[in-house]
């Protein structure tokens, strides 16, 4: 069996390509079959569990998500052999707001990219690059009229977008082409207005040596460790969130403008690639699986204890 079609699917992922399914994407193909063997791994969604598989709940969730609140029940916690969660700021959250326990059942593995080769950048100009969804922060970024909802509502910002002559909209596009413009890029402008569990646009651009310029909300601060240039927003005023970010992203371009980043910009390379590259992500998943099947025996053999 293709380890792909290892994937647990729903009505919610299944036609997804974010963040979340990058990552268990690339989680399950470096996985191998022998270790997949007698595991099921639970991404984000609970649906079907099976009885004599290792059940292992990678969340991506926030602590509020409706999909979430069963882990308010000690006895649907105790379904799953091991809780994942993609962040340590995430993990404080689901104890915080639904009780799950500070214990060995439950354990923080970083979210998993493939590092980004560093390149020389375009002297030409100062690139800026925005990455996410829309709603956790374009808005703010390119100033225009508040929209609740996605895409067709956000329709107004993507048309400003296609016709300034100071932007490149790649609209929803393939990975290479993304990673492409991380290398070419110098600032990831990132006024986020969602809160992360995890960041993987921000680890994939450290990884390309771009300054990153976002505010110490959710998990970025975290994910970033303390490597970038960090704001406090404001969520309960849109315009004054905007005028921070600018006074910020402004502090940015100047330093690049005035001073060579290049020492400071490898060593933020080096940090994002050895925290989050998938040769120190992966031996993690592997040390695990391997401690649980070891534990668990009876279960992967469907048989139980007397």
């Amino acid at each position: 069996m293709n380890n792909q079609d290892r994937i647990e699917l729903n009505e919610l992922n299944k036609e997804s390509n974010g963040g979340t399914e990058l990552t268990t994407r690339n989680l399950f193909h470096r996985l191998s079959s022998d270790e997949l063997d007698g595991v099921q791994i639970i991404t984000a969604r609970v649906r079907d569990l099976d009885p004599n598989r290792i059940k292992i709940y990678h969340l991506h969730d926030l602590a509020g998500d409706p999909e979430a609140a069963h882990l308010q029940d000690p006895t649907s916690r105790a379904r799953f052999q091991k809780l994942v969660f993609s962040s340590n700021w995430q993990y404080q959250q689901y104890r915080d707001y639904l009780g799950v326990p500070y214990s060995n059942h439950s354990t923080v593995i970083e979210t998993g990219v493939e590092p980004i080769p560093l390149v020389d950048k375009p002297k030409d100009k100062i690139r800026l690059i925005y990455t996410s969804t829309p709603h956790r922060g374009l808005e703010i970024l390119v100033p225009g009229p508040k929209w609740q909802g996605r895409d067709e509502a956000y329709k107004p910002i993507f048309d400003r977008m296609k016709e300034h002559p100071q932007i490149n909209y790649h609209g929803w596009t393939d990975q290479e082409t993304v990673r492409a413009a991380y290398q070419r890029a110098h600032i990831f402008a990132y006024p986020c207005i969602w809160p992360e569990t995890s960041c993987r646009s921000l680890i994939e651009a450290m990884s390309a040596g771009c300054l990153a310029v976002h505010p110490n909300f959710s998990a970025l601060a975290d994910t970033s460790g303390g490597l970038t240039v960090q704001y406090d927003g404001d969520h309960e005023d849109q315009n004054l969130h905007a005028n921070i970010f600018a006074h910020t992203l402004m502090y940015a371009i100047e330093n690049i403008q005035n001073n060579d980043i290049t020492n400071m910009m490898s060593f933020v390379k080096a940090y994002a690639d050895t925290r989050f590259g998938w040769d120190s992500v992966i031996p993690k998943w592997k040390g695990l699986i391997a401690s649980l099947k070891e534990q668990h025996r009876d279960l992967i053999q469907g048989t139980t204890q007397s």
